[in-house]
């Protein structure tokens, strides 16, 4: 049984391999799909709720997640769909992306087909922005989870990951305050949730979603680090500098460890900290899920930083 589950869409993805390069690298992404193989290779019993196409890449995802010990007894097979693919390119300006998702097997997720038990046995549920913005049916089915987990007192998880793509602003924000009103734990970065909360002051936004009865804010900086909040106090939780090479999916995996330390029993500052090196070490490597440490790499990390500070 699963502790951590995740609610959206996985992705296959196609990683430019160098800038200006012809060839792509043929791998799996989706930001909830990435959430739960973070948190799996810190050693957290993680599981996904989804669906994909039964196609090429619906297959090979359900080999990855085999692989990375996440469960995906919970992730339908959608005969009428296909699996959603990306496609990651850079240039001197960073990483850039364009889909291919429309009429996805995610997309057709409906609430009826929650596996509502497994949800109520979970320690913690997770969701983005993301996987309520791709459908109607997405969006109704991800409240309904949150609603049900919160309803068994299970903790629930939100990333902002705001998609302008994907909805308009107006409806991001209406969607996301209802499931902001629902959740425990926000994990958003800092310009989706200025974004969103149209502001700009960092204090100001913990003292909104606090209000909204949030228990837990990991709010992501990126170079200036974590700050993490809760209604008692508020840590600055500095940043793990390395040698970037590709941040696609970093925020991902920091939500996956960082819940996955939750769970594991750390308070936050240290699960912060903690994430902060998954994360920042997840950037030195191209693509999604390849470059996510596993425990051991992350412990070694926070050793030899412990050591030279």
């Amino acid at each position: 049984m699963a502790q951590i589950l995740a609610f959206g869409e996985p992705l296959a993805e196609f990683n430019q391999t160098r800038p200006g390069n012809a060839e792509w690298r043929l791998g799996y992404g989706g930001d909830t799909s990435n959430f739960c193989i973070a948190a799996a290779r810190q050693g957290a019993r993680a599981g996904y709720i989804s669906a994909v196409g039964e196609d090429r890449f619906g297959a090979g995802l359900r080999e990855l997640w085999q692989a990375e010990q996440v469960d995906h007894t919970h992730v339908l097979s959608d005969a009428q769909a296909p699996t959603g693919l990306y496609f990651v390119s850079h240039d001197g300006s960073g990483h850039h992306f364009d889909y291919l998702r429309a009429g996805s097997a995610a997309s057709r997720y409906a609430a009826v087909q929650l596996p509502r038990p497994a949800i109520a046995a979970a320690h913690a549920l997770h969701l983005s922005g993301i996987s309520l913005a791709i459908s109607q049916s997405a969006c109704d089915a991800g409240l309904a989870a949150m609603e049900q987990a919160r309803a068994a007192g299970v903790m629930v998880s939100f990333d902002t990951n705001l998609r302008l793509r994907l909805w308009p602003l107006a409806r991001a924000r209406a969607v996301m305050r209802e499931a902001l009103s629902m959740c425990d734990l926000c994990l958003p970065s800092w310009d989706d949730i200025t974004a969103v909360l149209d502001c700009h002051e960092r204090d100001a936004i913990v003292d909104t979603l606090l209000s909204w009865g949030i228990k837990l804010v990991a709010l992501k900086m990126g170079a200036r680090g974590c700050y993490v909040a809760t209604p008692e106090q508020r840590s600055l939780v500095p940043p793990h500098a390395v040698d970037a090479v590709d941040a696609t999916g970093a925020g991902d995996c920091f939500g996956g460890a960082f819940v996955a330390r939750l769970v594991a029993g750390d308070d936050a500052v240290t699960a912060a900290r903690y994430a902060n090196v998954a994360a920042a070490l997840s950037t030195t490597g191209y693509g999604a899920i390849a470059s996510i440490p596993h425990a051991d790499v992350v412990h070694a990390e926070l050793s030899r930083h412990a050591c030279v500070s």
